[in-house]
């Protein structure tokens, strides 16, 4: 029997998690995304496949297609489809059960689906008004709370606090520009080293920990967007596996998908 399809905007780490959950679930997975994504945390992106034409996440393979042929091809092989798509447009080519919104715009967005199926991924979603269900992606003890009913918790604007490290552990451009990295993903980084710049201006790590995300470089970017992630842990692994809180949201969106009959 054919797989059923679920179609997530965006590629970035959360949805990443969220189409593994799917996949092991059983679902065939279509990601959407940008031409030129800023996903941070890109070796647990499928956004990944954008640029290198295909990326593993955990050992399972995401590919870009390049038309739908390639997408249904992609999917026949048992591997995640990346589609260049924002507007999603593939939605009507493959009729997918839900269409999973993990772009984490962290702002009101409009249904442009009905009468399908929308999961909603964090602030900006309320039931029935812009998505059919929608999960608490802040973390705490709603985290991965599926809503039947009202709206996801708003943007607080500030990181999650972790081995007492907020802000601190987030990169920020300084202003727009070109960014470029001066380290890789996975290295040691110090407190007040430099490991990226942005127009030859460089960005320091406040912490020291390893460089769990930054963007790739040549990206333009703006003022104050999110460049790179320091985790505190100093551990190297945590830079290669998809997050628990990702896992939560993935699991969380199976069994609102089990609803559906």
């Amino acid at each position: 029997m054919e797989k059923k399809i679920v179609v997530i905007r965006g590629g970035g780490d959360l949805a990443s998690g969220v189409a593994a959950c799917l996949h092991e679930a059983g679902y065939s997975v279509v990601i959407t995304e940008l031409a030129h994504p800023l996903v941070v945390r890109r070796m647990v992106s499928f956004a990944e496949a954008v640029f290198e034409g295909s990326c593993s996440v955990e050992g399972l393979v995401g590919r870009l297609a390049n038309g739908i042929e390639e997408t249904r091809a992609i999917l026949s092989a048992g591997e995640v489809a990346v589609l260049v798509d924002p507007m999603a447009e593939c939605v009507d080519h493959f009729d997918p059960v839900a269409i999973v919104d993990g772009r984490i715009l962290k702002r009101e967005v409009p249904d442009e689906f009905k009468p399908r199926k929308v999961i909603g991924l964090g602030p900006g979603f309320t039931v029935r008004e812009n998505c059919w269900v929608a999960i608490e992606t802040q973390r705490g003890q709603n985290l991965g709370k599926i809503l039947t009913s009202g709206s996801t918790e708003a943007d607080t604007g500030i990181p999650a606090a972790f081995m007492g490290y907020s802000r601190e552990r987030v990169l920020y451009s300084p202003h727009g520009g070109v960014f470029k990295n001066l380290v890789r993903i996975g290295d040691l980084v110090e407190a007040g080293q430099a490991v990226a710049e942005i127009n030859g201006e460089p960005i320091r790590s406040q912490i020291r920990g390893v460089a769990r995300g930054l963007l790739r470089d040549g990206l333009e970017v703006g003022a104050n967007v999110k460049v790179g992630d320091i985790d505190p842990t100093c551990e190297r692994e945590v830079c290669f596996r998809i997050s628990d809180k990702a896992r939560k949201i993935g699991s969380a969106v199976v069994e609102a998908l089990s609803q559906i009959e």
